[in-house]
């Protein structure tokens, strides 16, 4: 059976994608390809796509990867009706208190911590110690 994936490309913290035939058998690395569809580019969001072929092997059974199924319709490719589409997962989040997203808002012109508050009421000792220190010498 065929299938319809994306090859990385690209240097080290930099992936690019290929979009490729392959046998269902093979890993995308292995090398051995039926066909390149062309390519993603998810840093710039581009996608450069051989439309007309990306069909015909849709039509004649190819299966896409789910990631490869949105990247098509992103790009108007017809999907056939036979292809299943996976569905948004709802999930918990673990610790919603130490999310960001999660938290209280808090009025921007407040400090975030009183530390700087304390530190500012506070008088300065070393002063008072100089002052000391000139009236023993004297």
């Amino acid at each position: 059976m065929l299938v319809i994936r994306l090859q990385r490309t690209g240097r080290k913290g930099y992936a690019m994608y290929r979009f490729v035939v392959q046998d269902s058998r093979r890993t995308p690395t292995s090398g051995r390809v039926v066909a390149y569809l062309g390519s993603y580019d998810p840093h710039a969001k581009t996608t450069i796509l051989k439309k007309d072929q990306a069909e015909f092997y849709l039509n004649h059974g190819a299966q896409p990867s789910a990631r490869i199924i949105s990247l098509f319709k992103a790009e108007k490719v017809k999907i056939p009706s036979w292809v299943e589409e996976s569905k948004l997962q709802n999930r918990k989040v673990k610790n919603p208190e130490k999310r960001r997203s999660t938290a209280a808002k808090t009025d921007s012109s407040e400090p975030v911590n009183d530390t700087a508050e304390k530190i500012a009421s506070e008088p300065v000792v070393q002063e008072s110690v100089e002052a000391e220190n000139i009236q023993v010498q004297e």
